[in-house]
Parts: C-alpha cells; sequence; structure tokens
C-alpha cells in the first residue's frame, strides 16, 4: 500500500487523466497491472487469500479493515478474478493511503476530498473498468445493483452520488449492459466525454459515488464525504450523477485513517451466485465456501449437512469440490423442498451454457437426531446450526445442539472424521464440546460476522472412540433420549 498523504495533501500525477473511456486506442491494449480489491465474509480474510495463491498465483495483502484483501494482477489475467468463490465484491483501486491525516475541521477535511478528486491517477482504473465491462457483456450480464456492504458497526453511504439534490436512498437496480437502452447506458464506442461537442450523439456516462466509513474520529459523515467527493468527480469527468442506473460506482472506503478509492467491478455481490429459492436464514455462499476449505475435503468425500436449510452448503460444495459426494437434509419439508429448487435451478442454468447439469449432491428429509445413515460411513459434517434466533430457541438449543453432535459423532468415521459448525450461541456449544471430549475435538475457531451477529465456525475432528463406547455416552444417553422426545413432539406441534 502506498503511503501518500501524510500531510494530507494529494500528490499531484505528472499528467491528466483523459475521462475519455474509450477502449479503441491502442494504450487500451496494453498489458497493465493494477491492484485489486475484494470484499470477503469477516473471518476468512486468509482463506480468500488462500485462493487468490492457488488460483491467480500472486499474494494478496489482507486490509487492517477486516473483511477486505487485494492483490495485483494484470488485465490479461482479469477473467480469473471473478472466479474467486471466496469474494463477495470486487473493485480496482485507483489510489490508496496509508496514512491520510485528515483536517480537524470538516470544512477544510471535505475541501482537501474535492481537490483529491482531479487529481488521482484514474487512467488505469477506468481502462480496467471498460475491460471488465466487456469481459461481462461476453459472458452475460449479471442483473442487480451494485451495494457494498460495510461492517455493522460502519457509518456507510450507499447510494450517494454527485447531485447533493439527489440523497434519497433508494434500492438500486443496474440495468442489464446487454439490453440496455442506449439513453439509459452509452456502450464502450460512445463514452468520450471530450469530443460530445463534435460528435453530439455521444451519451453521458452515468456514475454514483459510494463512501464506506468506520472510525470515530472523523469530523465527517459519509453522505457528506460521498456528496462533496462526488460533486468533485462529477466536475472533473463531466460524468452525469444517477443512484440507479448508473455504468460506473466509484467507491470511496475510510477505515481511520486509511482511504482506498476505486471502482467497482462488479454489480451484484457474488454470495448470490447459487440460490435462488432463499429461506428467512440462508447462507452467503462465500460463507460456504470458507467453511468447505476448512474441511481439506479428499476425492471421495462423503459430507453429510444434517440441517441444510435452503441447501447453501452441499450445493455450493457440489459446484466448487465435486469430487466428492453431499447429502443435504432437514427434518422441515419446505427446506427440502427449497434445497431441490436450488439444485433443480443450477441443473437448468448449467445445462443451458452446455455444461454437465448432473451434479454430486442428493437430498433427504430426516430426523437429526436420528439420522439413516450407517455408522461411521461420513467423512465430513458441515452445518449452519440454529443460533435460537429466527429459528429455534436458546432454550431448546440446549438439548439439539448435544443430540446433534453426538449423531453426527455416529455417522462419522472414527479418527479421520471432520465436522464444521457454525453457530452464534456461543456459550451452548462450547458447553456441549466439553461434554464430548472422547468423541470430538476442537481443532480450530474461526470467528466471522453473520448479518451483524458475532458468530464462530468451529472446525471438529473425530477422535478415534468407538462410538457407544466413552464415557459421556453413558452419562448422555438418558439426556439423548429425552431430547428426541421433545424433538419429535415440536414436530408434531408444528
Amino acid at each position: 500500500m502506498s503511503s501518500h498523504h501524510e500531510d494530507g495533501a494529494a500528490q499531484q500525477t505528472s499528467h491528466t487523466p483523459d475521462p475519455s473511456l474509450s477502449s479503441s486506442t491502442e494504450t487500451d491494449s496494453a498489458i497493465i497491472t493494477v491492484t485489486i480489491g475484494a470484499t470477503v465474509p469477516t473471518g476468512f480474510e486468509h482463506t480468500a487469500a488462500e485462493e487468490v495463491k492457488e488460483k491467480i498465483g500472486v499474494d494478496a495483502r489482507i486490509s487492517k479493515d477486516r473483511g477486505r484483501i487485494y492483490f495485483p494482477i494484470t488485465t490479461d489475467k482479469l477473467f480469473q478474478v471473478h472466479l474467486l468463490r471466496s469474494v463477495d465484491n470486487l473493485f480496482v483501486v485507483v489510489d490508496e493511503y496509508d496514512h491520510y491525516q485528515f483536517k480537524e475541521s470538516k470544512e477544510e477535511t471535505l475541501m482537501e476530498l474535492q481537490q483529491l478528486a482531479s487529481e488521482l491517477p484514474w487512467n488505469n482504473a477506468l481502462k480496467v473498468w471498460e475491460l471488465n465491462r466487456t469481459l461481462k457483456k461476453k459472458k452475460g450480464h449479471r442483473k442487480g445493483g451494485n451495494v457494498m456492504k460495510a461492517k455493522a458497526n460502519s457509518d456507510v453511504s450507499n447510494v450517494v452520488a454527485a447531485d447533493t439534490e439527489q440523497q434519497t436512498l433508494t434500492q438500486e437496480t443496474s440495468p442489464a449492459e446487454g439490453d440496455t437502452k442506449p439513453e439509459d447506458a452509452p456502450d464502450s464506442e460512445s463514452c468520450q466525454q471530450g469530443s460530445e461537442a463534435a460528435l453530439p450523439e455521444a451519451k453521458l456516462v452515468k456514475f454514483r459515488v459510494t463512501c464506506n466509513r468506520a472510525g470515530d474520529k472523523h469530523s465527517f459523515s459519509s453522505n457528506e464525504a460521498a456528496r462533496d467527493f462526488g460533486g468533485a468527480v462529477q466536475e472533473f469527468f463531466q460524468w452525469k450523477a444517477d443512484m440507479t442506473k448508473f455504468d460506473i460506482e466509484v467507491l470511496l472506503n475510510i477505515q481511520n485513517n486509511e482511504v482506498v478509492v476505486g471502482i467497482a467491478l462488479t454489480e451484484e455481490s457474488l454470495h448470490r451466485r447459487n440460490i435462488s429459492h432463499f429461506g428467512p436464514t440462508t447462507l452467503r455462499s462465500t460463507l460456504c465456501y470458507g467453511m468447505l476449505r476448512l474441511c481439506k475435503l479428499q476425492e471421495s468425500d462423503v459430507v453429510i449437512d444434517p440441517m441444510c436449510g435452503t441447501g447453501a452448503i452441499p450445493l455450493e460444495g457440489a459446484i466448487e469440490f465435486n469430487s466428492s459426494f453431499y447429502i443435504a437434509g432437514d427434518n422441515h419439508d419446505m427446506a427440502v423442498n427449497r434445497t431441490v429448487n436450488n439444485i433443480c435451478h443450477i441443473q437448468k442454468r448449467r445445462a443451458a451454457k452446455g455444461s454437465t447439469p448432473g451434479l454430486p449432491i442428493d437430498t433427504v428429509q430426516w430426523d437429526i437426531c436420528n439420522l439413516p445413515i450407517r455408522t461411521g460411513s461420513v467423512d465430513v459434517g458441515v452445518t449452519d446450526m440454529p443460533f435460537g434466533k429466527r429459528i429455534g430457541s436458546r432454550k431448546k438449543n440446549w438439548d439439539l445442539y448435544p443430540s446433534c453432535l453426538r449423531e453426527m459423532a455416529r455417522v462419522c468415521r472414527p479418527g479421520t472424521g471432520r465436522a464444521v459448525i457454525l453457530t452464534q450461541d456461543k456459550k451452548c456449544f462450547a458447553k456441549t464440546i466439553s461434554r464430548m471430549g472422547g468423541l470430538w475435538r476442537l481443532m480450530l475457531t474461526v470467528w466471522v460476522n453473520v448479518g451483524g451477529l458475532h458468530a464462530g465456525v468451529y472446525l471438529l475432528k473425530r477422535t478415534a472412540a468407538v462410538f457407544g463406547q466413552t464415557p459421556e455416552d453413558v452419562h448422555e444417553s438418558r439426556r439423548t433420549t429425552d431430547a428426541q422426545m421433545d424433538v419429535k413432539k415440536d414436530e408434531e406441534l408444528s
């Protein structure tokens, strides 16, 4: 990361960026190296960095602001960034500052942000944006607008553009580039603002500025930063502010004294890639990918999700780690139906693209406390357990968690079986694991943010103990029987 702005003033670059977005010049065809920023599920930054190293072959830097990574890439490999499974949103970095010294007064700080807009090295980032736009047109446009998510404690301005009269926070939807009307968004050959007078048919580029700010020592709000910085961007490029049908989203990320300016490369978060039928607590696909990577899946592993919900975890596994076989199960018929529909949606999409539609996955309706699976026949169990908020209750978790983990211990292979569990009910889970030292060993805990809730992802390893012969088995046998009766009663009442 560069360390400009020790005194808060932007250093003037040696050239003035050409506001034209045309990709027809010779310089645009040259291969350049840029920095890509990616937002990732909080807590899985190292997992995302490992994936970048594996698939792109470069080292990623983890931001001080949790939930972001940065890595270099050449423009000839830009398509590879869209193949990453652990990232939510992508953007190309215009410039970044380690220690931006904000002025004490709001007016001086906002004036500096306005000056910064005209002094940034925009050229390379705009070339990458145009190249990325071309790649997406070839691949097929992803519908929906891009909203860069911030942490729950961050001050976020999601839809603030340069026009101060357009401050209404509305749900944004970007037009599909493949079928965009001419008046909504220009194509790559008609984005030359500098020649607008000579070419009356040239269309204005539409943009917005999104500011994500975290830190309590700023004299300004996200709205104010986005408004003033966006106004300067509008004046510099002569673009038109539009918060819903924008062509370019300029990102202003401020984390304490760290400032990163970027241009978004995704219009909809990549975590929505697999699910068409959502449930009340559907997990992001990017979080599912991180959980599956912790399992270190091997070829021919049998993987179960005993409480699959909409099937987000096993579906992500069947697509990305397809040398294993996945069984998605749930006791609720509506959850099973959603899972089946999501699988069918992916199969149809794959068939439409000419790929093999089959997936190594099956769906079952079952009782979590009495799985119809042979003892010691499963390699990995991965599941999102009820937090006791939207689904279930904290009181019921004290019976459900022990019953679930014991049944998973029964079906998992002694000595080699693994389990990855996500839950926000940390107290109940810790107590449950402490009672099962003979069956499970806690190997790793990853703290994550799930919808603003502080949750844990726990990696467990099955001990070599034979199920039914540990001290816990004798101690818990009566408790387990009672828990199973309670669960069955709840099912009958529901």
